[in-house]
């Protein structure tokens, strides 16, 4: 039943205006910001020949690109994430569902699988832009692929928020909003991690920032995939939880 729900919601999305709008949005800023970025780096590459354990492609092009990807990110989760519960309520058909013989961890997890096949889709058509250097430079791969591995786990986690806040109200531009907030403010958390003692130790691992950053970096810790796969979790058991309240409610 999740692989149902999941392909439904998924032709959902391909079928809406608005997802094939903000995909083309994205895609259109990324690549000029990716040539932007090859035009810089074939202006230092000369001098870079000449430096002992110079940057890369891969540092002054790649990293930077999935830098502003997640920023795209941060404002597109929370557009295709704001209608999958509180339109179901607004117009009564969550009530069908909650009746149907599904159980909310599959409505839940159905509809999380579907948008993250769509984000899988444009991280894809995100990482062909780097790839296409190898045609004239080498990359460094092992960076590359963390850092697509960052912004997988990032999107991850970011939609699971998304959906735990559009099951708590009827309007999806408030879940919008509502989600676009909470995910800045995790996002911006680290700012006060400067603040010895305890309060800056926590707000530093809060940060959804820090942990990607690391990726971005090449640097896989466990500690930075606990956190994501923590958090996904946690947002995903709040919306089940939400879903179970309302259904016991009706």
């Amino acid at each position: 039943m999740i692989a149902v729900i999941a392909v439904r919601e998924l032709r959902s999305l391909f079928l809406s205006p608005l997802a094939w709008t903000l995909l083309a949005v994205i895609q259109g800023l990324l690549a000029w910001i990716f040539l932007l970025l090859v035009d810089d780096f074939r202006e230092l590459q000369g001098r870079l020949a000449s430096v002992e354990n110079a940057p890369g492609v891969t540092d002054l092009v790649a990293a930077p690109l999935l830098q502003v990807a997640a920023w795209m990110l941060l404002l597109l989760i929370p557009l295709l994430t704001m209608r999958l519960f509180s339109e179901e309520r607004r117009t009564r058909t969550l009530d069908l569902l909650l009746s149907a013989p599904v159980t909310t961890t599959e409505m839940v997890l159905g509809k999380y699988v579907g948008v993250m096949a769509f984000l899988f889709i444009t991280i894809a058509l995100i990482a062909l832009m780097p790839l296409s250097l190898t045609l004239g430079v080498t990359l460094d791969f092992g960076k590359l692929l963390a850092g697509l591995l960052g912004l997988s786990l990032l999107a991850a986690a970011m939609s699971a928020a998304g959906i735990y806040l559009s099951t708590l109200t009827t309007q999806p531009a408030v879940a919008a909003m509502a989600t676009t907030g909470l995910l800045l403010g995790l996002w911006m958390v680290d700012a006060v991690s400067t603040a010895p003692g305890t309060a800056g130790d926590l707000s530093g691992y809060l940060s959804l920032r820090r942990h990607y950053d690391a990726f971005l970096l090449g640097l896989f810790d466990s500690t930075d995939l606990a956190y994501y796969l923590l958090f996904s979790a946690a947002f995903l058991g709040l919306a089940i939880r939400r879903l179970d309240n309302l259904r016991l409610r009706d």
